[in-house]
């Protein structure tokens, strides 16, 4: 008998639910070292806002930078070849082109011009499944031909060649079965794929492959054009496919729920959305790999990097209030001179307000140039965020105008109450 393959720790699952074990992780440290199937120790991050960071930071975790498993057989120029095109396998500026140029084909108005023959495809298999009769097996009959069929139009693959495609996806991502024999269907894929974009190249149709020859033939190379296909072509397919079954299942063990989605059409949509979140529906991901040393201290260190920021803000303010009041003793001459020869109260206390937010704006120039300076050594800090992240300027500039207003405010208030006749009689 042939044993089942122990699965990776985070490919785990209680039925619809993580492993007790990944659980526990995500509600402890977050990160942990393991072992993968091709041999590679690599750490697995477990809690939401960590993986977040992750994928949000190309700088520090890349995708380009992938993961080679010792047993891959192919070249260097077999690699580079098998990564154009492929977005999971692109950081920016590679990835944002290619994005940027496949967006219109996925806006609302592309995706109902394909509705009409998608509820067509939908309602021809219900009806033989009906036709039929029970019990019926949903996969074979259903989440496996619906997505197919889509995507076949969605890119113009031709029908006739969904039983060999749907063969060839399914034991490609078979973890179960050895690199090599997955390498090999990998390339009979991009072999078919290549065919496509020929056809397409001679004869663009009105389907995605078409539309991106046509349309940005000269921005594209075959190399991408084959990338972009297979990888929607499996995409599109296996995740659909799995959705339609898991969600289909998920709601039969919870009749109540089921119950809601069949009786009111407006909960379908938040129920969809829903079943997105819950459900793993593809067990297998892309390693990113860091470009740069990044401590475990840092990660799930939240509420630490709050308090650093609070508490390097409140010796902000109480420096910039030292400086300023040491001035306006200094001044008090100057002060009383100001008054005696008719300045108000409120034109000093505009003087001493505008003399500390002219310190914190030369500050903060000096700050900002320094972090640019030391843009590399600031990336390998900061948590979420990247050094030159406007939003990030854009905010923590206006909290520092903040907090330079309130520190000058008292020393401007004492300022402006003093006496001129004790101020000058005094020096």
């Amino acid at each position: 008998m042939t044993q089942a393959p122990t699965m990776p720790l985070h490919m785990r699952r209680d039925r619809f639910a993580p492993v007790d074990e990944l659980r526990e992780l995500r509600e402890g440290d977050g990160v942990r070292r393991f072992e993968t199937p091709f041999g590679a120790n690599v750490w697995i991050v477990a809690r939401y806002a960590d993986v977040r960071e992750v994928l949000g930071d190309a700088d520090r975790f890349s995708n380009r930078m992938a993961f080679r498993p010792p047993t891959d057989p192919r070249s260097e120029e077999e690699r580079e070849k098998a990564r154009a095109g492929q977005l999971l396998a692109l950081d920016p500026p590679e990835h944002t082109r290619l994005r940027r140029l496949l967006r219109p084909e996925f806006t609302v108005r592309r995706m109902q011009r394909l509705e009409p023959r998608i509820v067509e495809i939908v309602d021809e298999h219900l009806d033989a499944m009906a036709a039929a009769g029970s019990p019926a097996d949903l996969v074979p009959t259903f989440a496996l031909p619906i997505p197919s069929l889509v995507i076949c139009e969605l890119l113009g693959v031709p029908y006739a060649d969904r039983a060999e495609f749907q063969d060839r996806t399914a034991r490609q991502l078979d973890l179960s079965i050895a690199i090599e024999e997955r390498m090999e269907l990998g390339r009979a894929g991009r072999a078919y794929m290549e065919s496509l974009v020929a056809r397409a190249k001679r004869d663009p149709g009105e389907d995605m492959l078409g539309m991106l020859v046509r349309e940005h033939g000269e921005e594209l190379t075959d190399d991408e054009l084959v990338g972009i296909g297979n990888l929607l072509l499996i995409a599109g397919h296996e995740t659909t496919s799995n959705m339609l079954g898991l969600g289909t299942l998920a709601l039969l063990q919870h009749p109540e729920q089921l119950a809601l989605v069949r009786d009111d059409p407006a909960v379908v949509a938040p129920a969809v959305e829903e079943l997105l979140r819950w459900l793993t529906i593809v067990h297998s991901g892309v390693v990113r790999t860091a470009t740069v040393d990044v401590e475990r201290t840092e990660w799930g260190s939240g509420l630490g990097v709050h308090l650093h920021a609070a508490y390097a803000l409140t010796m902000a303010a109480i420096g910039l209030y030292g400086v300023l009041a040491y001035s306006v003793t200094l001044r008090s001459r100057e002060v009383g001179i100001r008054m005696a020869l008719g300045s108000s109260r409120m034109g000093i206390l505009r003087l001493i307000l505008t003399q500390g937010l002219q310190l914190a704006a030369l500050g903060l120039v000096i700050g900002l140039l320094i972090s640019v300076a030391v843009t590399r050594l600031l990336r390998s800090m900061l948590l979420g965020v990247s050094p030159t992240d406007i939003q990030t300027i854009l905010v923590v500039s206006a909290l520092l105008a903040v907090v330079a207003f309130v520190a000058s405010l008292l020393p401007a208030h004492r300022a402006s109450r003093i006496d001129p006749i004790l101020a000058i009689r005094h020096d």
